[in-house]
């Protein structure tokens, strides 16, 4: 069934929403574009773009829209390298799976990208959780604030947000009640920057 230009209009700001983010809009979020009254308006038009089957969600979660691969041209089958610590640093264990991720996840640039699950919660406030899984683009280089997975001593893989202080590099958390963590820039090797995440409900 054909959908409606306002229900094109709110999937599309979705897709845009997650392309930029990496996790979905709220249903406030929505609200406030499209100047909805209420919640329930959203409601009613995530119930109809779930039922022609362009997206899921489960309502007792916060974000919890995804697209479905349908919405892409396609998927990919990503590797999955196994754990990444959002806390303490914590052994990257690689390990021989993969996954299929929607095209829709990734940026349109091209690249090399692989997937992490994650352990902890230090990066909570940017919508990542223990057991999501994230998207990474493989890159050596990020930008100030950028989601990153980094080599401590080139053993050990943690998630935290990049802030390069001269010769030392800080470590950021996204959750109020940890604190940063320092290091002589030389520790540090970046593996690859956080494209997207997702998270699988049982």
């Amino acid at each position: 069934m054909k959908l409606t230009k306002r229900q094109k209009e709110i999937l599309d700001f979705i897709s845009d929403f997650i392309d930029r983010n990496g996790y979905s809009p709220s249903m406030e979020e929505i609200a406030e574009k499209f100047h909805f009254a209420s919640l329930n308006a959203v409601f009613k038009h995530l119930q109809a773009l779930q039922r022609r089957g362009h997206l899921q969600r489960d309502p007792n979660r916060a974000r919890s829209i995804q697209l479905s691969a349908s919405r892409s041209q396609g998927v990919q089958r990503l590797p999955l390298y196994g754990y990444v610590a959002a806390g303490q640093p914590l052994e990257a264990v690689t390990a021989p799976e993969s996954l299929e991720i929607p095209d829709s996840f990734l940026p349109r640039r091209k690249g090399s990208y692989y997937v992490l699950r994650v352990r902890g919660e230090s990066m909570i406030e940017e919508h990542i959780q223990d057991g999501d899984y994230i998207v990474v683009e493989a890159r050596e280089t990020a930008n100030p604030g950028e989601m990153v997975i980094a080599l401590i001593d080139n053993e050990n893989a943690t998630l935290k947000k990049f802030y390069p202080q001269g010769a030392k590099i800080k470590r950021q958390p996204a959750n109020e009640a940890l604190a940063p963590m320092v290091f002589e820039a030389p520790r540090v090797k970046i593996q690859g920057v956080v494209v997207g995440v997702l998270r699988k409900y049982q």
